[in-house]
């Protein structure tokens, strides 16, 4: 089992900045990759950006690229999600989400950003 426990979330004005953070625990040895997703309300969840977590290509989607970064704490098995130049529409929960060796999933319990015009 891996848990996976976000922070970070608040409300911010648009144009804000917000910083989440994800720290992993248990079962960890065999992730390969993390990112974050989100869900707006009334819609899918949504892919926001990931990386693997071995080194490679880091990826996001069209609509953050450019304002949002991925980065890592390799000894605290934490990932965070700078966010910037936020906008009303990335109002949403955002989830923290990891991948592993053999096709499993875990997810966190998400973090509401709430973005006001």
């Amino acid at each position: 089992q891996v848990q996976l426990v976000e922070s970070g979330g608040g409300l911010v004005q648009a144009g804000g900045s917000l910083r989440l953070s994800c720290a992993a625990s248990g079962r960890t040895f065999d992730m390969y990759r993390m990112g974050w997703y989100r869900q707006a309300p009334g819609k899918e969840r949504e892919f926001v950006t990931s990386f693997n977590w071995g080194g490679g290509s880091t990826i996001y989607s069209d609509s953050v690229k450019g304002r949002f970064t991925i980065s890592r704490d390799n000894a605290k098995n934490t990932v965070y999600l700078q966010m910037n130049s936020l906008k009303p529409e990335d109002t949403a929960m955002y989830y923290c989400n990891s991948g592993h060796y053999g096709g499993l999933n875990y997810w966190g319990q998400g973090t509401q950003v709430t973005v006001s015009s």
